[in-house]
């Protein structure tokens, strides 16, 4: 899951979804770093109904055994807190569940690592996982909440910190924190000698004999004393924070037991059945392909394999191509009978629902080779004669607006109507990615086939990379370009922007997978103009000034981004304009973009737009990190926003090689996004998004 993502718990699996466990887990560098988990119980303001709402290691389990904090489990390179909900043991007037953790003293969150929250079923089944990866210096978390939505339980990813610590969190939620809870907390807890070093003699002045490893070491004191009494929750006062490096003890008069101290597993050495070079067991592996028809069969089993068994993914696929959510099962190796010669396409969909079907014929090529339009042509002749709704091909090649890759005729006659779609490999790939990704799969099980389903496309070997090839007209049109001999209207330079607009596309579909956005190509064209026309036009440009131009809209960012590849130059630039805040003065405008950037690229241009001119002062971040007074205008015009740049080396070659111009373009706008925009959030991010 994400930050601030809600999910019913009666939707994640079929096991008991009422008794649940959360486990709390993070990973110490240095191996000694630790936290304490706690649980607060708060009605519908908000607000702890009173002391006994609130459930940390000295007060672990609820009387109703609605909540039990069952302590630590070493996992993996760290360890886990575990706490085990009864949901149906709740009252009524509790309408939220609260799930943090604090640290002691000065430590802060950001000294651990892997901070991660999972939500298991009754039978130790895990539902959900949600990654903190934002904490930053707070010595309090909130890492997740259970809330009630009528008769139904929710669960929320929540992320959020607390720099003051657990007092801060406490009170926001009802706890009432006395001016003497410090001193409270100070008398409650005394240092004292650790259990290793502890004499005999304390063991034995203990009822019952021998001392536990776990126990608490006190002070032995002549004069005969009261019996230990229980110990429960301070009223009003927040557990004391506890220093790993001693075992803390109860005062004189009420000894506790101390928590016992968890030991990891030991590092397993290496034996001879280990080797570095050694590769884990896939799925769906590679390493057999021979030919493009192995290729092209393999890659259709797995996708329709993949689609029917993860009914989210296969949905996410055909739902565009007017397909019903239902059943779905999918076919490979079908023979269909047409003419004299029988037609084999690779595959089929057949999705069920209230008794209806609908049934789409599947034809994939890998590895760039073409779709071929005889082909293509002779599915969706047997598609309408059969019945069948649609034909669906999937290729490395991106569709154009107002350009099929190829051309069907589609008989009117017939009362049938086929439709004909197409999928790239970029984009399968694209929406598996955002599904394990970002989104989240409910099933593990179909998480972990999404997962092997991407390794199996991004793998090299597989022939679903996407588009790769320019195209031939590339090279003749980056060499008349830079002679000046190309003219407009020349064919060449038509084919080359097609190309350019479907590498463009691709790059969007890369960086949304990446962000887990909605990143799509920003189309400026006339009103009355189509994509066809649009084109055109940006041919004739390509001949006059020599550049391949796009504008990327990202979801949530006020500005796009720009891509600009100047063949006269062999220069890339990626840029954004930031407009200028409505509020403040033009120097802060300056120090904060400066303080903004300050792990951004030396050699970032920024260039102060102004009004009425073409342009204000410039200047790298190198020069104007000690000096942001330099991007004032003398003039004191008025300054409209400013614009940030990159430049990169633009490859020569048609192709997707180190030298490639496909690769050189996709380098350029991932670097622009982790050195520029991850650094920009609060200053690009649209308001209210």
């Amino acid at each position: 899951m994400t930050k601030g993502a809600n999910v019913v718990l009666g939707a994640l699996g079929d096991g008991d979804v009422e008794s649940v466990v959360v486990s709390l887990g993070w990973v110490s560098p240095t191996g000694e770093g630790d936290a304490d988990v706690s649980v607060l119980l708060l009605d519908e303001n908000g607000k702890v109904r009173g002391d006994t709402d609130f459930y940390f290691y000295n007060n672990p389990c609820a009387p109703d055994g609605s909540v039990q904090l069952l302590g630590k489990t070493p996992v993996g390179e760290g360890s886990e807190d575990r706490i085990g909900f009864d949901l149906k043991a709740l009252p009524d007037d509790v309408a939220t569940i609260l799930v943090a953790a604090s640290r002691y003293g000065s430590a802060r969150f950001d000294e651990l690592e892997d901070l991660r929250l999972t939500l298991s079923d009754g039978s130790g089944e895990p539902l959900l996982t949600y990654e903190v990866g934002d904490a930053g210096g707070v010595s309090a978390l909130i890492f997740g909440e259970l809330y009630r939505r009528g008769e139904e339980w929710k669960f929320r990813a929540v992320g959020q910190g607390y720099e003051a610590g657990f007092a801060a969190l406490a009170s926001d939620h009802g706890v009432d924190i006395e001016d003497d809870a410090e001193d409270d907390a100070e008398d409650d807890v005394e240092m004292a000698e650790t259990v290793d070093d502890a004499p005999e003699e304390a063991a034995a002045a203990e009822p019952g004999g021998e001392m536990s490893a776990g126990d608490a070491v006190v002070e032995q004191i002549p004069e005969p004393r009261p019996a230990p009494e229980p110990v429960a929750p301070v009223a009003g006062v927040v557990p004391p924070p506890r220093t790993p490096d001693a075992v803390p003890v109860a005062r004189k008069t009420r000894p506790r037991t101390a928590k016992k101290k968890v030991t990891l597993p030991k590092a397993l050495k290496k034996s001879l059945a280990e080797n570095d070079a050694w590769r884990g067991a896939r799925l769906f592996p590679v390493s057999a392909l021979k030919s493009d028809r192995d290729r092209e069969m393999r890659a259709t089993s797995v996708l329709l394999a993949v689609m029917a068994q993860v009914p989210e993914f296969g949905r996410r696929l055909t739902a565009g191509f007017g397909a019903p959510a239902g059943r779905m099962e999918t076919f490979t190796e079908v023979s269909l009978p047409h003419g004299d010669t029988p037609r084999r396409p690779d595959g089929v969909i057949r999705v069920e629902r209230a008794g209806k079907l609908w049934t789409a014929l599947v034809e994939t090529k890998t590895n760039g080779n073409p779709l071929r339009a005889e082909q293509v042509q002779a599915y969706a002749d047997i598609a309408a004669r059969r019945g069948y709704e649609a034909v669906i091909t999937l290729s490395n090649d991106v569709a154009l607006e107002g350009s099929p890759l190829v051309e069907v005729k589609i008989d009117r006659r017939r009362k049938n109507r086929v439709s004909l779609w197409h999928l790239s490999w970029a984009e399968v790939a694209h929406q598996a990615q955002m599904l394990i990704r970002h989104e989240g799969v409910a099933n593990p099980a179909h998480a972990w086939l999404l997962e092997e389903l991407l390794h199996y496309l991004l793998h090299e070997n597989s022939g679903c990379h996407g588009f790769q090839n320019m195209g031939p007209a590339w090279v003749p049109v980056r060499s008349g370009i830079q002679d000046e001999t190309l003219c407009q209207g020349d064919p060449r330079a038509l084919e080359t922007v097609e190309s350019w607009e479907r590498l463009v596309r691709q790059v969007s579909l890369g960086l949304g997978g990446e962000l887990g956005l909605k990143v799509l190509p920003v189309q400026r064209a006339r009103r009355d103009s189509d994509a066809v026309a649009r084109r055109s036009r940006m041919a004739d440009q390509l001949c006059l000034d020599g550049k391949l131009q796009a504008e990327l809209r990202i979801e949530g960012v006020a500005g796009v981004l720009g891509v600009t590849a100047d063949l006269r130059t062999t220069k890339i630039r990626t840029s954004i304009d930031i407009p200028a805040p409505e509020q403040g003065y033009p120097l802060s405008w300056a120090k904060r973009i400066v303080r903004e950037l300050a792990e951004a690229p030396a050699d970032l241009h920024i260039e102060t737009l102004v009004e009425g001119e073409t342009g204000g002062p410039r200047g790298t971040l190198e020069r104007l990190r000690p000096e942001p007074g330099d991007m004032l205008p003398k003039s004191g015009v008025k300054i409209t926003g400013f614009r940030l740049s990159l430049f990169k080396s633009m490859g020569g070659q048609r192709g997707n090689t180190e030298a490639g111009f496909i690769r050189s373009i996709d380098e350029a706008v991932h670097k622009f996004n982790a050195g520029v925009l991850a650094h920009l959030d609060r200053m690009v991010a649209k308001k209210g998004a």
